[in-house]
């Protein structure tokens, strides 16, 4: 069985970070195998919360896998509390990370033109030295905007969904270019070409080909839909599935998941109830 060190925040509520990665790993027929950044009693996006900073501790992983002989098929990094953090796992990649361990980079520092709370320029410097030692980025838009320099506002300003699509294709080319990695833009929310006619996506970048995927919008957004679709490419990867195979995949089961949850009117924070919708996965 493969194993996939996915190095993650454990938040309680919100159905993110490893909370989502290990139920999708699992069921791909991958062994996670987490080292937590720290311990939240709720996501961020909930009005209060606890959050255990686990810095200080990452190195114990290192070591104690260190003396198991511990290797890994794949590295999952995601949501970090910060620049010391981004500095741990350089530590760790020193150790765990061969030419043969797939190196899967989920940059999270904002969304929907707004950065998060542990946001800072040296968070923002560091991730862009860990994005050059991935094999695939996915950056959602906000954060592939942070990652190029292109201007969210500009994006966002453009009443032509064709000028929208063009702008982040060149960013997300920029960014293929510098790390060399695959790239998937996720969050794609273009313009509409027709009035209340909104649509969400996904762009793929490569070296040598780009196309983008989208779907009809129905104006909800939930917590951890980015972890969940970067788990279904990190599983996709560990079966040997072709990256867009596995895109187009993560696409499915997540649009299936959103629309049940719209149903219920769950709040956004609390994530999506995509738990029923694991067998799609299979």
């Amino acid at each position: 069985m493969k194993k996939v060190a996915v190095i993650q925040d454990i938040s309680s509520f919100g159905k993110c970070s490893l909370t989502a990665a290990i139920p999708v790993l699992s069921v791909m027929g991958v062994q996670a195998v987490p080292l937590p950044t720290a311990i939240l009693t709720a996501q961020t996006g909930y009005p209060s919360f606890y959050c255990e900073d686990l810095t200080p501790k990452m190195d114990n992983f290192v070591y104690e896998w260190s003396k198991l002989g511990a290797n890994f098929d794949g590295i999952h990094t995601g949501f970090v509390t910060g620049k010391e953090q981004i500095d741990n796992i350089f530590q760790f990649l020193s150790v765990f990370h061969s030419s043969e361990t797939k190196l899967l980079v989920d940059p999270v520092m904002g969304d929907m033109g707004e950065v998060y709370k542990m946001f800072t320029g040296d968070l923002l410097d560091r991730m862009k030295e860990l994005v050059k030692r991935a094999d695939i980025i996915t950056p959602n838009v906000t954060e592939c905007c942070l990652l190029t320099g292109l201007s969210y506002e500009k994006l966002q300003s453009y009443q032509d969904d064709s000028d929208y699509f063009k702008a982040l294709d060149e960013a997300g080319h920029q960014l293929q270019q510098v790390t060399g990695a695959n790239v998937i833009i996720t969050g794609l929310n273009p313009p509409p070409a027709v009035a209340n006619k909104r649509y969400v996506g996904n762009m793929y970048i490569d070296a040598d080909r780009s196309f983008y995927s989208i779907r009809d919008y129905n104006g909800e957004s939930y917590s951890g839909t980015g972890d969940l679709f970067a788990s279904v490419i990190m599983g996709g990867i560990m079966r040997g599935q072709d990256l867009v195979e596995s895109m187009k995949l993560a696409e499915a089961f997540l649009a299936a998941a959103i629309k049940a949850t719209s149903k219920e009117q769950v709040s956004r924070e609390a994530g999506v109830n995509f738990e029923q919708f694991l067998r799609m996965l299979l």
